[in-house]
């Protein structure tokens, strides 16, 4: 729950420290400029106070790994739903005002979040979990998205990057969720970039993942 807080308050932080010209450049999401991707963390936030509102009405089915459904196709902006993201970011036109609406929703669904019973089961996307579960998924979320938003940026516009804690927690995640152990030398955030098919792994890294077995082959996967 802390780490839940920890991460979208240093995202949300981020985000309010970006330049305007920022929100015209690239992101770490395929198809998506920084200005798509803020759009997507308002409907991220809208997602929580959803949830967070939705008792289920059945025991948990899903968990904070188990809700995650890797993929070896990364999202290229072309699906329905992330056009419509693409679209809605645009409406804003002064990003003063997505960013606001960001800062609004994304303190309303901290707030939120801060209230809610941990072990209450609460449902989203066709799945049950508790609330604890819920919000734990999100640090994933988060801590990845926190990279997108600083993937294309120079050090003169780059905000701080996510927090320690969240970093080693979202790479546990996502070894955990995928059953392996990525190589010790990876830095967490570079674990976290080359796993999800953020960052583009070398012929040295790839003989490393090989090395790991089977899983390792696999990657990279996408995790959103």
């Amino acid at each position: 729950m802390e780490l839940f807080t920890t991460t979208w308050a240093a995202l949300r932080r981020a985000v309010h420290e970006l330049p305007e010209h920022a929100f015209s450049l690239p992101s770490g999401c395929r198809g998506w400029l920084v200005r798509d991707l803020v759009g997507h963390l308002v409907i991220d936030a809208q997602d929580v106070l959803i949830t967070l509102a939705t008792p289920a009405e059945t025991a948990p089915t899903a968990d904070a790994l188990s809700c995650w459904t890797p993929t070896p196709a990364p999202p290229d902006g072309t699906d329905p739903h992330d056009a419509l993201t693409v679209r809605l970011a645009a409406a804003y036109e002064d990003p003063g005002l997505l960013r606001k609406h960001l800062e609004d929703l994304g303190g309303a669904a901290e707030r939120a979040a801060l209230l809610a019973e941990p072990d209450l089961p609460v449902a989203t996307q066709g799945m049950s979990l508790t609330v604890r579960d819920f919000l734990h998924a999100y640090v994933l979320e988060w801590t990845l998205h926190h990279l997108d938003l600083l993937a294309h940026l120079g050090p003169e516009d780059a905000p701080a990057p996510p927090p320690v804690e969240g970093l080693a927690e979202a790479r546990d995640m996502v070894e955990r969720r995928l059953r392996v152990r990525l190589p010790a030398g990876w830095a967490d955030a570079d674990a976290l970039r080359r796993a999800t098919g953020r960052l583009p792994i070398t012929d040295a890294q790839r003989a490393e993942l090989e090395e790991l077995g089977p899983r390792g082959e696999m990657l990279p996967l996408s995790f959103g």
